[in-house]
């Protein structure tokens, strides 16, 4: 398969375009895509060829979520993004910590990609890729743009001091239940080397919640103290009771259907499609995006 020129230059219009919300030098801002100063400045430059691997090219084009297809997600201003974007801007703003766990499929990634591509040293990573402390610390040592290589410690040490030196930084760390205990621990390590000069937020499902309760009651180390960091409670968007749940959905539901669907689109019909499941579960904005895919 050979990488368009089309492409890369969609690829270089994006970084352009996400090199706006980071402070610091350009070869800082480079470092977190893993890509040499020198060749960032001649990407921008408008040079192509031969600079980065195709693999390259294709990772940060998915991350930046550049594509050459015609259909294009477009993201809506939902009530899980405003509530999300809430408490992302005052963890920011304050430097405290926040824990946001509600159901699968409400559009919790979108919403904090979309806010670590608009919101200036809101750096987003996805536990479920980083599990292990070293890949943890690595991961957001690369984000930040300090760099993963080295001694552990090393690196360790040139993240506290970089976040401290940032202009109201925050860390999203998506699907946070997925970690090690052991990252988990370097993560409280890390909140309290930042107290009062970096934000955190943490994104997970009931079972991070679950694993919170559990570990809290059998006093396992360091629960306690991460929930108290992290206001003592969970941020959650969906009701619980079951009628004003199917109307939270029905709503997201038509923020996102109305801005992505065709205008022949049924959009009161794609709605009553989707609520539907087999198994009694309320259909979600993955069923949604299939939904609208099949009636494209």
């Amino acid at each position: 398969m050979e990488i368009t020129k089309e492409f890369k230059d969609k690829v270089v219009d994006a970084l352009l375009e996400d090199r706006k919300n980071y402070d610091g030098k350009d070869n800082a801002y480079a470092k977190t895509w893993g890509i040499d100063g020198s060749i960032y400045n001649r990407l921008k430059s408008g040079e192509r060829d031969g600079l980065i691997s195709q693999a390259k090219w294709i990772t940060i084009g998915g991350e930046l979520n550049v594509t050459l297809n015609d259909r294009k997600w477009i993201i809506a201003r939902t009530d899980v993004l405003n509530m999300m974007e809430e408490d992302v801007l005052f963890c920011k703003e304050f430097a405290k910590g926040r824990i946001c766990v509600d159901d699968c499929g409400i559009g919790k990634t979108v919403s904090a990609k979309y806010l670590s591509r608009n919101l200036k040293n809101t750096f987003y990573l996805d536990a479920k890729q980083v599990k292990t402390k070293q890949q943890f610390v690595r991961c957001i040592a690369k984000t930040v743009g300090v760099g993963e290589k080295g001694r552990y410690v090393d690196v360790k040490n040139k993240l506290k001091n970089s976040l401290r030196v940032l202009e109201h930084p925050i860390i999203i760390v998506d699907d946070a239940g997925y970690l090690d205990y052991t990252a988990y621990m370097e993560l409280l390590e890390l909140v309290d080397a930042t107290e009062n000069v970096c934000g955190w937020y943490q994104i997970g499902d009931d079972s991070l919640a679950e694993k919170f309760e559990r570990c809290i009651s059998g006093k396992k180390v360091g629960y306690r103290a991460m929930f108290s960091r992290f206001s003592n409670r969970f941020t959650t968007m969906v009701p619980s009771n079951r009628n004003e749940k199917i109307d939270f959905y029905k709503k997201l539901l038509r923020d996102v259907i109305s801005v992505n669907a065709s205008p022949s689109t049924d959009i009161n019909k794609l709605i009553v499609q989707c609520l539907r499941s087999d198994n009694g579960s309320i259909g979600d904005l993955r069923r949604a995006e299939s939904l609208l895919i099949l009636n494209s």
